[in-house]
């Protein structure tokens, strides 16, 4: 199937890249009619806070359809000072007159007082839209700010708050992290046509897979990070995926192969370990869906599909591309590039691989003791989700949520909301006083406001102010406390829910917590048994399964000290420690587990290879190495950076992907291939290729770069390490 698809794109080559091409501006025209808006929707059915809400949407409370922000001001002399009242009322009336579709719910209205701080010094008003494209948003908020800027009191301070006040400078990640690949690529194949060529194969496989992505957002629930998401994941495995293939091709070139044939070949060996890490990483991450998780389910599927046409791009757009340069790939080289390419008993990488085999010990525990020091603060994960108060203090949305904790106390950023349900209606009312008393006298509670009906009387709200912030534990203590001890002891006379934005993430981290061992165990098994069937082998897979765990530990650990504990934090843009994101370890889980057996089964099929040429453990490790160190070297030098330049996004959620990512590709390109695998293969010997033989009848054999003897490769070894290694 390989070689008929191969020489067929070989050989139909403008027929493929016109229906690339057509493909791609199909996609882009029907964004008009078609194209969707991103939305976050982390809601679980089921739970006790969206239960509530059903049930206040059923009786007739309103529900808010679009944004909502606050103006908050601080005011030395007093924000009812008429120096200050009389400009800001002028301010809220220009709002609600300047065509924005926006009410403004003054502190200064009729029964507005509670918007005033104690002291009179602080103050909000609530600006609320209806619903609307995203883009209108950004251009409400600038008009807004533009009003506000013409309101200029001595001792008056104006920030805004919600998410439509956003601030960042842009970083233009896609930009950042394509250039990276060219200097790396140029560098990996000192010519700049075959930099060009998985340069070009990306772009194609990315901007379809943007495309599909802002199309699906119509029709699947996406939250406003998964574009970004997508393309991140489409530029690092998209260039890194034609750079084996080209690497391959231009092997095979110089072993004497006319360039159709190369090409042939190219996609019979690497395009078929492309296929299986681009189809790993998209079960992998479609996998989430059996979850039920939301708008995570939408950050999956817009990655399956970047992932998929970035894999689709380099098996049949690369094999085109390389009809048109045949043998010319290695034209417009780079000076004194030869001494890049010095291979065998010369090489950097057989020279590092003796190293290793010859302490094998001392390696391995070396590169254990890292990873798990890089892991330690795992022990430390605490789940939750970010918000405003995350955000640098340059921010305005960041300095409004200060300014919001500091008047009315940090609870007010996050309140709780008690849902009452009334069996005797009105005549249920004054028993919820003594539910508020309740309330009030429980630790952790700041201020409870009267219960408030709804129209049709059968349920009332509760509103509850905690004293903590919402990301501290003591508010998700208290969350629980409530619901398990306070409310059933409350006598209350019908049920009480326990809800709100606060309470609906509290349950969303406990039931992720809950599921995510579950996942993490199926992954991990449904690997074991791939890589059975790739290696025929069992103590290969296993290695492969742990060694695989303690890098993406360590990433993890990464994630937790920039994160929660702050340590260098200010170096991509992070104002305040707090929770790691509940989705984000379920998230990045799968996609490293992906991406890392990319990079396994291209070392280890290669040191298969030389076993079995060679029957010699020690030399197919130390060959194998040296065969493939420098193609991995560079596709995950590609990969990290291009994770390090989302990283530096203003977007917390990206900023926790590509972090995370960044750090686990890094970790796996170079203490696991580098150190634990040449250390573990060597201690381990014949052992590593056992296969019972049992096994051996059941399990189907899988050949990730199929069978070279069949497709005319005759490649001389790199070297023999025996000699070298035992002397």
């Amino acid at each position: 199937m390989f070689q008929r698809l191969a020489r067929t794109c070989y050989q139909r080559r403008w027929l493929v890249l016109v229906g690339w091409v057509v493909l791609l501006v199909a996609l882009f025209g029907l964004q008009g009619p078609l194209g969707g808006e991103f939305r976050t929707d982390f809601s679980l059915p089921g739970t006790e806070s969206q239960r509530a809400l059903d049930l206040l949407r059923e009786h007739g409370f309103e529900t808010r359809t679009g944004e909502e922000a606050q103006i908050v001001f601080e005011a030395d002399q007093g924000v009812t000072d008429p120096s200050v009242r009389e400009p800001m009322e002028q301010f809220f009336a220009a709002i609600e007159a300047a065509g924005l579709g926006a009410t403004v719910t003054s502190p200064y209205a009729e029964g507005g007082q509670q918007q005033i701080a104690q002291g009179g010094r602080i103050a909000y008003a609530t600006v609320s839209f209806s619903a609307r494209p995203q883009e209108e948003y950004s251009e409400a908020a600038d008009r807004i700010r533009a009003l506000g800027d013409q309101v200029t009191v001595p001792g008056l301070r104006i920030e805004y708050g919600g998410g439509m006040f956003a601030e960042g400078a842009p970083v233009f990640a896609e930009a950042i992290g394509l250039v990276s690949a060219v200097v790396i690529l140029l560098v990996a194949f000192g010519s700049v046509l075959a930099m060009g060529l998985p340069i070009a194969t990306a772009l194609f496989g990315i901007g379809t897979g943007a495309m599909l992505v802002m199309l699906g957002a119509r029709f699947i629930t996406m939250p406003d990070f998964t574009l970004g998401a997508a393309m991140m994941m489409g530029i690092g495995v998209g260039v890194d995926y034609a750079l084996f293939i080209v690497t391959r091709y231009r092997e095979t070139l110089r072993a004497g192969h006319d360039p159709e044939s190369a090409t042939v070949v190219a996609i019979d060996t690497a395009g078929r370990a492309v296929l299986f890490a681009g189809m790993t990483v998209v079960i992998a991450v479609l996998g989430l869906l059996v979850m039920d998780l939301g708008s995570v389910n939408g950050v999956a599927i817009a990655i399956a599909a970047s992932v998929l046409m970035t894999m689709l791009a380099s098996l049949t757009l690369l094999p085109a591309m390389l009809g048109f340069i045949r043998g010319r790939i290695d034209r417009l080289g780079l000076p004194h590039r030869h001494a890049a390419d010095t291979m065998g008993r010369q090489s950097l990488w057989h020279r590092w691989s003796r190293v290793i085999q010859r302490r094998p010990w001392p390696a391995l525990v070396a590169g254990t003791a890292i990873l798990l020091i890089l892991a330690v603060p795992v022990l430390d994960m605490r789940l939750g989700f970010g918000d405003a108060g995350n955000r640098p203090t340059d921010d305005t949305s960041r300095r409004a949520y200060d300014l919001l904790a500091e008047g009315f106390g940090p609870g007010f950023n996050g309140p709780l909301l008690l849902v009452a349900d009334l069996p005797n209606r009105q005549a249920d009312l004054p028993a919820l006083e003594q539910v508020t008393d309740r309330l009030l006298a429980t630790d952790g509670v700041a201020a409870v406001s009267p219960a408030i009906p709804s129209p049709d009387g059968q349920v009332a709200i509760i509103p509850v102010i905690p004293t903590s912030a919402p990301q501290d534990e003591a508010t998700t203590d208290l969350v629980h406390r409530l619901r398990d001890e306070v409310v059933p002891e409350s006598g209350a006379p019908g049920p009480i829910l326990v809800s709100g934005l606060t309470a609906a993430g509290t349950d969303f981290t406990d039931y992720i917590a809950s599921r995510m061992p579950v996942f993490f165990a199926i992954v991990l098994g449904l690997s074991f048994l791939l890589l059975i069937a790739v290696f025929r082998s069992v103590l290969v897979p296993v290695k492969a399964v742990v060694m695989n765990v303690l890098s993406i530990g360590a990433a993890f650990g990464v994630l937790i000290a920039v994160f929660q504990w702050g340590w260098g934090g200010e170096l991509i843009g992070i104002g305040k420690p707090g929770p790691i994101e509940a989705w984000a370890p379920m998230m990045i889980f799968p996609i490293v587990f992906g991406l890392s057996m990319d990079y396994e089964v291209f070392l280890l099929s290669r040191m298969r290879e030389e076993y079995d040429r060679t029957r010699d453990n020690a030399t197919a490790v130390a060959d194998g190495l040296a065969g493939t160190a420098r193609v991995i070297s560079a596709a995950a030098a590609i990969m990290v950076v291009v994770f390090v330049a989302f990283a530096m996004t203003p977007d917390r959620s990206l900023k926790l992907l590509g972090l995370g990512l960044a750090a686990a590709i890094l970790v796996d390109a170079t203490l696991v291939r580098l150190v634990l695998v040449p250390a573990t293969m060597e201690l381990l010997g014949d052992r590593n290729w056992w296969l019972p033989r049992r096994l051996q009848r059941l399990v189907p054999a899988i050949h990730v770069e199929g069978e070279r003897a069949s497709i005319g490769i005759d490649r001389e070894p790199v070297g023999s390490a025996t000699g070298d290694l035992h002397d």
